[in-house]
């Protein structure tokens, strides 16, 4: 069973500006429509533990929450310690008044 820490929009943007990696596992089209500045796409269709940090924190997201939980478990199956997401996902971002980049990067 999976670890998860669900994290604020607002403790999100805390932990990176502190230096977190912003993993994000929705699938390239709506990572190129709009995204957290600094994110790093890793699509969790084609999942790969091994294109994800182990040497500082990470913070995955999706669109509500449920990919990124999901992203954890792959990443925990393949031995990784990182536990923490976005709770609802980029929408509770874009609820909490947090700026997105939108348009093809």
């Amino acid at each position: 069973m999976s670890e998860i820490r669900n994290l604020s929009a607002e403790e999100v943007a805390e932990r990176v500006k502190q230096g977190a990696v912003l993993i994000d596992v929705r699938e390239p089209a709506e990572y190129a429509a709009e995204r957290i500045a600094g994110s790093k796409l890793v699509p969790l269709s084609a999942f790969n533990p091994s294109a994800i940090p182990t040497d500082m924190p990470v913070i995955f997201h999706c669109g509500i929450g449920k990919r990124s939980a999901m992203a954890i478990h792959l990443a925990q199956q393949a031995g990784l310690k990182h536990s923490e997401h976005l709770a609802g996902g980029i929408q509770a971002w874009k609820a909490a008044g947090l700026p997105v980049e939108t348009g093809v990067k």
